[in-house]
């Protein structure tokens, strides 16, 4: 091999080596990003979350919490972090586990599935928790109020899109996978329990007042249920698999 030769192989190896690194630097701010929106979203502050949305006018942007529908509008998809109570006494602890990251290989877009654990808080007046079932609440009442107290278990899967240089969140889907009150087990609760992910409850606001999602634009297309006893357990979400470019296809 002459000069030029090895020349030529050592450009196409630091070629490679750059995308390599330009891909994992990716791969860690795709990470960061959603680590940050569990932080805000645990600290009810969501002021600083929707700047991590992309930008208003991006084609494409979805959002589905539920079984109630899939919101494909910035306003739907920001309406949801506007005005979000910060009640006295709510706790919301989510934290986020096993991520699988694949980055596109054009650099352009990114996919992620991550597992969540954590629990849910708060007191409801007597008033609002007579609109809910009783098995939500525990036996207990604090400061004349009754007490809504869920371990939960969630499933997330993410589409990011880089914009302007910055990653964003583009396309993002909940999956509620089990959730039980502290006193009971998730076994016993779900078979009570099966109406709940196809209701559009978004949150429980001041004094525990439930408040609703909003109408979505469509409907949707692949429905899932949480754990039940009567079921088996599927792959879903699928964990993403590298790929050279995003199709357009969303959880």
């Amino acid at each position: 091999m002459n000069i030029e030769q090895e020349m030529q192989a050592l450009r196409e190896e630091i070629s490679a080596l750059r995308k390599i690194a330009n891909r994992a630097n990716d791969r860690g701010e795709v990470e960061n990003l959603f680590n940050r929106y569990m932080y805000y979203h645990n600290a009810f502050q969501d002021h600083h979350i929707i700047p991590m949305w992309v930008k208003e006018g991006t084609e494409g942007i979805h959002a589905q919490y539920t079984n109630a529908g899939i919101y494909s509008t910035y306003e739907s998809v920001i309406r949801y972090h506007q005005d979000r109570p910060t009640p006295v006494g709510k706790l919301i602890l989510h934290y986020t586990t096993t991520p699988v990251i694949e980055v596109a290989g054009d650099g352009e877009t990114a996919k992620g599935v991550w597992i969540m654990a954590g629990c849910e808080s708060g007191l409801s007046t007597k008033e609002e928790a007579a609109k809910m079932p009783d098995f939500m609440f525990s036996p207990q009442e604090v400061q004349g109020k009754k007490v809504w107290a869920h371990w939960v278990w969630c499933k997330y899967a993410v589409d990011f899109l880089k914009q302007d240089g910055e990653w964003k969140i583009w396309k993002f889907r909940c999956f509620e996978l089990s959730r039980a009150p502290f006193e009971e087990n998730w076994i016993s609760f779900a078979e009570k329990n099966t109406f709940a992910f196809d209701l559009d409850l978004m949150y429980f606001g001041d004094d525990g007042k439930p408040v609703f999602m909003p109408p979505a634009e469509l409907p949707v297309k692949n429905p899932y249920s949480p754990y039940r006893p009567d079921t088996i357990q599927t792959l879903v979400p699928e964990p993403p698999k590298p790929y050279a470019s995003h199709d357009g296809s969303f959880y």
